[in-house]
């Protein structure tokens, strides 16, 4: 495979459960040697686009190649060449951690050393524990450990720090840095926005099974809007407030009501924006209990986008 080619390449990816339509025309790539994330709202295609790209589901209609094999037809060429990190399951209730990872470093021709890997990620210490009684962090560093002990070239990894304290969680993101930089593909999927926006060299936000949004971190999160202003007010806005509010700024600036007394205003961050939402707030009688800038966040753009908040 050329070295400028897409380690993936999706191409009008369609996939039906029955009627419902899970994914639906999707079509995204994704560069050797990046950390992608692939992000989106619980039901939005997501698994079912992975599945397909590991090889566990058959394209309904459309393409799907990874590093330049059909996972179907090329499964054989391909599995030696990739890393799959499941968010649940992958071992065997009773097996030890440790027998478990060495049982996978064992079909591989060229494993990494497992006792090197499992120190790095903080395993030996329950080495000798059953799967069924680590804790669930302990489990997702197992899952991550069995996903790059092959030496991949590319690795699927779903919610790597799912159940993690901080320093294990911080251990995860260097190690996965340090594959990157190593030359390692890693496609990412996580509910963790700080997780995507801290890794991802690119991120694809899918929605109802069809892309909404691309871009690196600091594309999204920039934009033509580069701040946001949340109100929160002492009292129950009156009825008309969010188109009120969204005159007073003009069309550079996005109003939404989040609740009985706080909004969320998208737009310059400048004093004029401020000067005018202060006003108004003044002249519509409204006493601001908290009036805050922030910079524009991953997790701002995707509830712009989808409406939907990025749950487990």
């Amino acid at each position: 495979m050329p070295a400028d080619s897409p380690a993936v390449e999706i191409d009008g990816l369609v996939m039906r459960y029955g009627d419902k339509v899970a994914v639906d025309g999707l079509s995204l790539t994704v560069a050797r040697g990046s950390i992608t994330a692939v992000l989106g709202p619980n039901g939005a295609g997501k698994t079912t686009t992975l599945e397909t790209c590991e090889g566990y589901r058959k394209p309904q209609q459309g393409t799907v190649r990874v590093l330049g094999l059909d996972p179907q037809r090329q499964r054989h060429d391909l599995l030696p060449r990739i890393g799959v990190m499941l968010q649940h399951g992958g071992a065997w209730s009773g097996v030890r951690a440790m027998e478990m990872l060495d049982h996978i470093a064992a079909m591989h021709a060229f494993p990494l050393d497992t006792a090197l890997l499992s120190e790095r990620l903080g395993l030996a210490d329950c080495g000798r524990t059953p799967y069924r009684r680590l804790s669930g962090g302990q489990q997702q560093r197992l899952a991550l450990a069995m996903a790059l002990v092959g030496r991949p070239e590319l690795v699927f990894v779903d919610e790597p720090t799912a159940g993690m304290d901080p320093q294990a969680r911080r251990t995860t993101w260097e190690l996965l840095e340090e594959i990157r930089r190593d030359g390692v593909t890693v496609v990412l999927t996580t509910h963790h926005m700080d997780e995507a926006e801290r890794l991802a060299d690119q991120i694809h936000i899918i929605d109802r099974g069809t892309l909404i949004a691309t871009g690196s971190p600091s594309e999204l999160t920039r934009g033509n809007r580069s701040a946001t202003i949340r109100l929160v007010v002492t009292r129950p806005f009156p009825d008309s407030a969010p188109e009120s509010l969204r005159f007073a700024l003009g069309p550079d600036a996005e109003v939404r009501q989040l609740d009985d007394v706080s909004m969320l205003i998208v737009g310059p961050a400048n004093s004029t924006t401020l000067g005018t939402v202060s006003r108004w707030c003044e002249t519509h009688d409204v006493l601001p209990e908290t009036l805050s800038l922030g910079q524009r966040t991953l997790e701002d753009v995707f509830l712009e986008l989808t409406g939907r908040q990025l749950s487990a």
